[in-house]
């Protein structure tokens, strides 16, 4: 699959990688939302664990900038919801033929459009942080998209607090999903050169973001980055459906 790509397919997906990073820099979450199904159609092998890695680079960066708002005891829940997330990641992944991967990748894609769309605004508290936790975990591993469900229980909190508490949960997260990846054989050597080509893209995103951060209306924008993630999603399912006919 490696031998296909171009780099015209490189400067592509630097280009969705750097859209990303800034709006997640903006909002807290969203590299994850915008970026994976469209590096998708680029080519399945930018997903998930090649994002998965910008993804961490992205969240430390933004750590550090909002570092004076973090709330780590809020947060611990969720992290704790996480490894069981994981786990079940994990064991999905093993069960998965590459084809069946296409598939669920698509389905949890549109999942995730679906829950930012759904308008539910469950309490920031304990119980609600782990199973926010869980899924993020489990659908960011697949599928490098583990934003909406984490963000569902931060909607109603001020920006900073929201951005340094979910690069915190990011943060854990990314590394419970490489660790995962790396066992059931989704992060090798393949996985380490796409992500080396496509980081720049991070760094530039998040660095177009400091300026946007109070300029960028992110909810008028917000029905244009979730239309464009549920059609490149469905997209992802059509073409999981076709391989899995085809086969």
């Amino acid at each position: 699959m490696l031998a296909d790509l171009t780099l015209y397919h490189i400067l592509l997906a630097n280009l969705v990688v750097l859209a990303g990073a800034c709006l997640q820099g903006v909002a807290g979450y969203g590299i994850g939302v915008l970026a994976a199904p469209l590096l998708f159609l680029i080519s399945p092998a930018f997903v998930p664990a090649p994002l998965i890695l910008n993804a961490t680079v992205l969240t430390v960066l933004m750590l550090v900038r909002n570092r004076t708002s973090l709330q780590l005891r809020q947060v611990r829940f969720a992290i704790g919801g996480g490894l069981v997330g994981a786990a079940l990641a994990g064991l999905t992944l093993l069960l998965l033929s590459p084809r069946g991967f296409q598939l669920i990748f698509g389905m949890l894609i549109l999942a995730a459009v679906a829950l930012s769309v759904a308008g539910i605004k469950p309490r920031l508290n304990l119980r609600n942080s782990v199973i926010a936790g869980a899924a993020s975990t489990y659908m960011g591993t697949i599928t490098a998209v583990g934003g909406p469900p984490i963000a569902m229980i931060y909607q109603n909190e001020k920006g900073p607090l929201v951005r340094a508490n979910m690069s915190a949960f990011f943060l854990s997260a990314s590394v419970l999903s490489l660790v995962t990846l790396i066992a059931s054989g989704y992060l090798g050597a393949a996985e380490l050169r796409l992500f080396a080509a496509t980081v720049p893209g991070v760094f530039l995103g998040f660095w177009l973001s400091a300026g946007l951060v109070r300029r960028l209306p992110f909810e008028a924008l917000r029905p244009i980055i979730l239309g464009i993630a549920g059609v490149a999603g469905l997209m992802a399912l059509v073409r999981g459906l076709i391989s899995l006919n085809g086969g």
